[in-house]
């Protein structure tokens, strides 16, 4: 098979969540297992960092990942969903695994795939561990898919665990309240392993006490550790100055990721750094600065606060879940504008009413839908947001919407595209 064969096979073959949803989330680790064991059990070849979290812990992950490589350190980093190409799920100091890697591992694994039946992520967690292992990677920062306690990723035995924060979504497969949600993240708490607490709210914090307790793990909040006394945000970049608890001076960080929302993930991405330093891996602060300068070019990682195009203002973002974009829409606050165009896109198993209550009623609306069977249709968007006053257009395909977005707005205009993972992705 060419590698385009071999990726539509595996689309075709496997159940992918992004594509259908809930009917492709398996409960359980049984088939990861049986992959993991039929190609030699490679999550036990490599040392790993495992990071889960409501929003947050994509950005994380990279970060870190991008910090570990500066240090000098041969890094894996696996990460889902992709936005264009399927190979950024698993990437090597910032490289894309190869396509015929892609192409010999799905042949060699096809007759236990087809005997077991698992699902796309199963899949691919094997695939990118097997390849971790090959390539005797120095670490490995994994990021959960969904949840935490039965996501595929969870068959490893890291170093660290980091949970970036617990908000409101995939509600129905994870439980309908911030306690359970929190508890599914809280599965990747293993025995003895150290855990950094990105963020931590009343209801949350009790259940990560107890569960961090149960495994004997030492739990350590970032925001009790580090604080941060001053930021800037100008020109599209973010400088934030962090004051250390058991230092009187500050370090000021420059980021390349530019959302102002990345400063609860910096402070996050610090205290992880603290605790491997104790567990002996070397990561100067020179490091540290420096990758978090460049870690888009580091990792390759898009779609946050990603700048497409000037006068107007396009900027991509995968914001798609309350937390999210409450955040978003306050950096849209800082960013000086006239109108505001928004091109959206949902996905029908999400609570799509909260989101879209809290989306501006003065905006320009572009409703579209991302071309998978789970994506809500574009007119159904349309009419439940006029239900809450906001009104604009429909279109079929997002790049058609964000034309139109385009073409309407003025040189000092804003046009925004988020609201689905997906959506963003298919932006040529």
């Amino acid at each position: 098979m060419t590698y385009q064969e071999t990726i539509d096979y595996l689309f075709a073959r496997l159940p992918m969540f992004s594509r259908i949803g809930a009917a492709a989330y398996k409960a359980d680790l049984t088939n990861t297992i049986q992959l993991c064991a039929a190609v030699g059990n490679p999550q036990h070849q490599f040392k790993s960092i495992h990071i889960a979290g409501t929003n947050g812990k994509g950005s994380t992950s990279h970060m870190l990942a991008g910090i570990l490589q500066t240090a000098g350190y041969k890094t894996g980093l696996y990460t889902s969903p992709h936005l264009k190409d399927f190979r950024e799920r698993i990437r090597i100091n910032g490289q894309m695994v190869p396509e015929q890697f892609v192409i010999d591992f799905t042949q060699r694994i096809q007759t236990v795939s087809e005997a077991i039946e698992p699902s796309f992520f199963e899949l691919t967690v094997a695939m990118a561990f097997s390849w971790f292992a090959e390539q005797q990677v120095d670490v490995v920062v994994v990021e959960t898919g969904l949840g935490g306690r039965l996501d595929s990723t969870n068959v490893i035995m890291p170093e660290l665990s980091i949970i970036t924060n617990i908000g409101y979504d995939h509600m129905n497969l994870l439980g309908n309240t911030l306690e359970k949600i929190a508890g599914e993240k809280a599965g990747i708490i293993k025995p003895g392993v150290p855990v950094v607490l990105g963020e931590s709210l009343p209801e949350t914090l009790p259940v990560f006490e107890e569960k961090a307790k149960e495994m004997n793990a030492p739990l350590h909040l970032a925001s009790q550790k580090r604080q941060i006394t001053d930021w800037q945000w100008q020109h599209h970049e973010l400088w934030v100055s962090v004051a250390d608890e058991h230092h009187a001076d500050h370090t000021v960080f420059h980021l390349d990721l530019p959302g102002i929302y990345q400063r609860k993930n910096l402070l996050t991405v610090l205290e992880a750094c603290a605790q491997l330093r104790t567990q002996g891996w070397t990561i100067p602060s020179t490091a540290i600065q420096s990758a978090l300068r460049q870690t888009k070019k580091l990792t390759g990682l898009r779609g946050r606060w990603d700048i497409i195009h000037q006068q107007p203002l396009v900027i991509l973002d995968v914001a798609h879940n309350e937390d999210g974009i409450r955040q978003l829409l306050q950096q849209v606050e800082l960013t000086p504008h006239q109108q505001l165009h928004i091109v959206t896109g949902m996905v029908k198993d999400k609570d799509v009413s909260k989101v879209l209550s809290l989306l501006p009623a003065d905006a320009h609306y572009y409703f579209s839908k991302a071309q998978i069977p789970r994506a809500m249709p574009e007119r159904q968007l349309a009419a439940k947001a006029a239900a809450l006053g906001l009104k604009g257009k429909t279109f079929s395909e997002v790049n058609r919407a964000l034309r139109a977005a385009i073409a309407n707005a003025g040189p000092e205009d804003l046009v925004l595209v988020c609201g689905s993972v997906f959506l963003v992705g298919e932006v040529i």
